[in-house]
């Protein structure tokens, strides 16, 4: 058999890094909230913690992949983080509904429930948190308490009540 057809070695070509694509429209300002932007440079320090760990483990099979897993979500954050402009609250809040605002709505089946207008690098949907470019967050931003406001969901357009505005 011609060498040209066999491997030099056996082992596993490790996983290939690559930066992302920012999800925001090109000019678009990547706004963050204070405490979003403290947790991703809690993780991203905590990942430095663990490549440092994984780089003096001796004898681990997995230490490329996990390497290549542990460069391709610190490249996520500092893409994040380099980009952010973070945005702070309200010094006088009002009943005006803004960015980093977490605000109650009363649906027409008087259901209420809670979204927080964050960066979408941020965004939770089990903690109700949701992108400032969502079309809920869309519809909320410069409303205020006692407005209604229409909102195109994929499962139809509906009437939200802002019944309270907070910032934490």
């Amino acid at each position: 058999m011609s060498k040209a057809f066999t491997r030099e070695d056996d082992q596993p070509e490790p996983p290939v890094v690559t930066r992302r694509i920012s999800s925001l429209p090109p000019g678009t300002q990547n706004l963050m909230t204070p405490d979003g932007a403290q947790r991703l440079r809690e993780e991203f320090a905590r990942l430095q913690a663990a490549r440092e760990q994984l780089l003096a483990a001796k004898g681990d099979p997995d230490k490329p992949q996990k390497l290549a897993a542990i460069e391709q979500r610190a490249l996520l954050l500092d893409d994040c983080l380099r980009t952010a402009s973070v945005v702070q609250p309200p010094a006088t809040p009002d009943d005006r509904v803004r960015f980093g605002a977490t605000v109650t709505v009363r649906g027409a089946d008087n259901t209420q429930a809670r979204h927080r207008i964050v960066g979408v690098d941020e965004v939770d949907f089990d903690r109700g948190w949701v992108s400032w470019r969502s079309p809920i967050a869309k519809a909320l931003l410069n409303a205020s308490v006692g407005q209604r406001v229409r909102v195109k969901l994929p499962g139809g357009e509906t009437e939200l009540e802002i019944v309270a505005v907070a910032y934490e």
